[in-house]
């Protein structure tokens, strides 16, 4: 027996059973073996805490024992509800961007005993045994953007929307009456589909289903209409019309079918390097910080091209001022592409939807003018086109969506989640 009254260690307390173990000794044990498997990352005022109950109050300086304040390893419970997420992560801040989509808060990690997400995804990361290496790096090329190399296929599907405004073009230069009308509906709605599978190209997200993604096409399709058709029925409308075919603007159509080249390799060229933000971040905060740039820079970088594109068909087909109409559309696609890929197609429906229907009451206003008593409705278009032209109705209605998506944009976009490979 030590001097202290304790029962030395192999010894056996007055009045136990014979090969029973001291009751204090196996509390003390189970304790400092919860320890060993939570460890979690404390701050100092919870250090004792976290010893087991029993010996991190003898540390403390309580020596009596006290009723337990919840699991002693939580975190192995959390560990075991995401377990196929830590196994895939390729790094411990794409756990944290998991938890994040499953709204794992630094609130929430501080009841796991970590100080915030960040931390709690370094010890999930680290509890995992890792798998192959090159299994997770294939993995980390499939992320959501497709910042992997470029392939036949893909290199194809980037093409294809030039190649049917191209047909589409020379179609309507070549045909008349309700035949040239078929042609340039069914151009403007293969180009909207040419568009939508460019973006399977890219690496579309699990959460675009299949409905958002006809909604895209349909919104988009309506869109392209609108481009080569809207600005002279517009005008015919204001004027009485129509009263026969009028004047399409093939230029707009074909510089945004010829854009989806560029669209494809800065929306590339975003994910990769907002995953190597991801990767160099400290957290989650720091990420948001650094990867707001990297999304203006790319929407610059593409406005440049389509307007340089713009510019450029509108000078080989006898037009030579860019649309602002065109070029306001093209960044809201643009804007919807990067969206609707990194997991988040309603926000990208929503600014398409919003686009078409305040052209659609456009010239809706117009028709509705003509009833007795109502010319009021039809003043606002009236006096947009008497101050900037046909195009004055494209250019706000894009205009301010896209304005809306850019801004919706800068926000979930800033979430690791939204460039985590695996979010399950």
């Amino acid at each position: 027996m030590s001097d202290g009254g304790t029962p030395a260690p192999g010894s056996r307390a007055p009045g136990a059973a014979p090969g029973a173990l001291p009751a204090r000794s196996t509390h003390t044990w189970r304790s400092h073996a919860e320890a060993l498997l939570s460890k979690p990352a404390l701050g100092p005022a919870d250090a004792p805490t976290t010893l087991g109950d029993g010996a991190g109050r003898e540390r403390a300086g309580g020596g009596g024992p006290a009723a337990r304040r919840g699991p002693a390893d939580p975190v192995k419970a959390l560990l075991h509800r995401h377990r196929e997420l830590c196994e895939r992560a390729v790094d411990p801040l794409e756990i944290a961007a998991g938890l994040e989509a499953h709204g794992v808060t630094d609130r929430t990690a501080a009841r796991f005993r970590h100080r915030d997400v960040f931390s709690l995804a370094e010890e999930l990361y680290a509890r995992v045994p890792r798998g192959d290496d090159g299994a997770r790096a294939r993995s980390a090329a499939s992320a959501p953007g497709g910042d992997g190399p470029w392939s036949a296929r893909t290199t194809l599907l980037a093409l294809l929307p030039g190649a049917v405004g191209a047909l589409t073009v020379a179609g309507l230069a070549v045909t008349d009456g309700p035949l040239w009308a078929a042609v340039g509906v069914a151009g403007a709605l293969a180009l909207a589909v040419a568009l939508t599978a460019g973006r399977t190209a890219a690496g579309t997200h699990p959460a675009a289903g299949a409905h958002t993604a006809a909604g895209t096409r349909a919104w988009t399709g309506f869109l392209l209409l609108y481009a080569l058709f809207g600005d002279g029925l517009l005008e015919q409308l204001v004027a009485g019309g129509p009263d026969g075919p009028w004047p399409v603007d093939t230029p707009p159509l074909l510089g945004l079918a010829l854009a989806a080249l560029p669209a494809d390799g800065c929306a590339r060229l975003y994910a990769a390097r907002a995953r190597r933000r991801l990767a160099d971040s400290r957290g989650l905060a720091d990420f948001a910080a650094r990867s707001r740039p990297l999304l203006l820079g790319a929407v610059a970088l593409y406005t440049t091209a389509l307007a340089g594109l713009l510019a450029l068909v509108g000078t080989a087909l006898g037009h030579g001022s860019v649309s602002g109409g065109a070029l306001a559309l093209g960044v809201l696609l643009f804007l919807a592409r990067l969206l609707a890929v990194h997991g988040f197609p309603g926000g990208a429906v929503a600014g398409l939807l919003g686009a078409c229907a305040v052209e659609a009451l456009a010239c809706a206003s117009v028709l509705a003018a003509r009833l007795p008593g109502c010319d009021r409705l039809a003043r606002p278009v009236e006096a947009a086109l008497a101050g900037w032209g046909p195009g004055a109705v494209p250019t706000l209605a894009c205009g301010g969506a896209a304005l809306a998506l850019l801004a919706y944009a800068t926000a979930v976009l800033a979430r690791a989640s939204a460039h985590a490979d695996a979010t399950t």
